[in-house]
């Protein structure tokens, strides 16, 4: 159980990252960038997006292993299926990420400021449609993985 509970605790701190990371964007980040001109919120947008775009490649995916040996280590448990949950949560994250949101990013950083304004606007509402998919994903996927590891400590 002491391996059980080293791997729960390592996944659950970067679970836990993640979500509130992805959700203070949401609801923090990218609102404040859209109080700013056309122009100055497409270069921040870029700078933010290639800021993320060195970070988050090894976060995500680092919390997508963590759930998936945090399930291996689980099999057999009381949270087994809260883990399962959580797991599927996070690789849903992830496959909406690189399939959604990662083409928009590659576009958003080749705009011109001065003359993509409409683009970027079409763009930046199908991103926050995805990425709310993504919060929502990374929030349940985290209450799972807490709910699995309160379910083992409570055995």
């Amino acid at each position: 159980m002491k391996v059980l509970g080293a791997v729960r605790s390592v996944n659950l701190m970067l679970a836990g990252m993640l979500a509130g990371n992805e959700f203070s964007t949401w609801a923090a980040v990218h609102p404040s960038l859209g109080k700013l001109g056309p122009e100055e919120r497409i270069r921040a947008e870029q700078e933010v997006t290639r800021r993320f775009a060195a970070i988050m490649p090894v976060w995500m995916g680092s919390t997508v292993v963590s759930c998936i040996v945090a399930l291996l280590f689980s099999r057999g448990t009381a949270g087994f299926r809260s883990t399962l949950f959580g797991t599927v949560c996070f690789v849903g994250m992830l496959t909406s990420t690189r399939i959604g949101n990662v083409p928009i990013n590659d576009r958003l950083l080749e705009l011109d400021p001065k003359r993509d304004q409409e683009e970027f606007a079409r763009l930046r509402k199908r991103w926050d449609r995805l990425h709310t998919l993504r919060v929502a994903l990374n929030v349940a996927g985290l209450a799972f993985l807490v709910a699995s590891a309160l379910a083992d400590d409570e055995r």
